[in-house]
């Protein structure tokens, strides 16, 4: 008689982007981590796990010191991060998450095939997610389930994800007038939002101006935001936390014409956490969605988000 198989060991996971370590662990697979990203900081339990990645360049300066910090690493051919190769030979992990979205958000797959070729002696799969829209999430959550062996749950997560999604789009869908919204998200050079934002914004019940569905958050002139005088703002920088966005907001409200735009005269320009919401492609996508539904129409919506995730600025 045969004997049974003996039982697969779970994988060893290291997360190099923060958006998938909130994906592992939104699938139930936290204690599957062994190590995480300098910029993992959600849920606050992964903090204890030990970073195998660090920037290259001091990251605690202004939007325009960080933004030609990262410009001139590339124009030097070099890395915007590094990864901690011998942390990785030590942890002999299995699966590496990481990113091909974009170079300056977190670690890319040429840093991460740099380090797998010092562990000549492991077979380690990398996955390397691309989220240009919202149905790429989605996917991408598939994709880590898959690799952690538990496709079936990243099925019902996705669901689940989905199913909020829709209900707030059935809700915002009958409501008029639809907003118009800009969405800033980076101050200096000004950058506006792309990739999912806008279908983010459309699902909430508003219009998204400046940026593409599906297109990376591109620069944009001052004027350009002068010229399309939206009617809500919302600064919501890569990475900021809303005490150190408003810290920055001078960048802004200094310039020519700022205060005869609509959004402000009527009081609708918000600063939200960039750090938490809006630019990690994982489960709290749906969180800024809620805080998007909020904003645009705070009669229809209350999910408890004012003054936590987003505020409003004083007229």
């Amino acid at each position: 008689m045969a004997q049974p198989a003996e039982a697969r060991r779970p994988p060893r996971v290291v997360s190099l982007i923060a958006s998938a370590t909130e994906i592992v662990c939104a699938l139930g697979h936290e204690d599957l981590l062994v190590a995480r990203s300098h910029e993992c900081d959600w849920p606050e339990s992964v903090r204890a796990l030990p970073q195998a990645s660090r920037p290259g360049f001091p990251t605690t300066g202004t939007s325009k010191a960080i933004d030609l910090a990262v410009k001139d690493r590339l124009a030097k051919a070099l890395s915007v991060y590094q990864v901690d190769a011998e942390l990785l030979k030590r942890l002999k992990p299995d699966v590496i998450l990481t990113q091909t979205q974009c170079e300056v958000c977190a670690v890319s797959p040429a840093d991460v095939e740099r380090a797998v070729c010092q562990l000549t002696d492991q077979d380690v799969r990398v996955v390397a997610l691309e989220p240009n829209r919202l149905g790429d999430v989605w996917e991408d959550i598939r994709r880590v389930a898959a690799a952690l062996g538990d496709a079936g749950e990243g099925d019902r997560l996705v669901d689940q994800l989905r199913r909020r999604v829709l209900d707030i789009g059935a809700k915002a869908g009958s409501l008029f007038p639809r907003p118009r919204l800009a969405v800033i998200e980076w101050m200096d050079p000004l950058m506006t939002a792309g990739n999912w934002m806008p279908e983010l914004v459309e699902v909430a019940g508003g219009t998204s101006v400046l940026g593409e569905a599906g297109v990376h958050s591109p620069y944009i002139a001052w004027d350009q935001v002068a010229l399309e005088d939206p009617d809500v703002i919302l600064v919501s920088p890569c990475g900021f936390d809303i005490a150190r966005t408003e810290r920055e907001l001078p960048v802004l409200t200094t310039q020519s014409g700022w205060q005869r735009l609509r959004a402000v005269r009527e009081g609708r320009v918000f600063v939200a956490d960039g750090n938490a919401y809006f630019h990690r492609p994982g489960p709290r996508l749906v969180e800024s969605l809620e805080i998007l539904a909020e904003m645009l129409h705070p009669r229809q919506f209350r999910f408890g988000h004012a003054d936590k995730g987003f505020k409003r600025l004083p007229a």
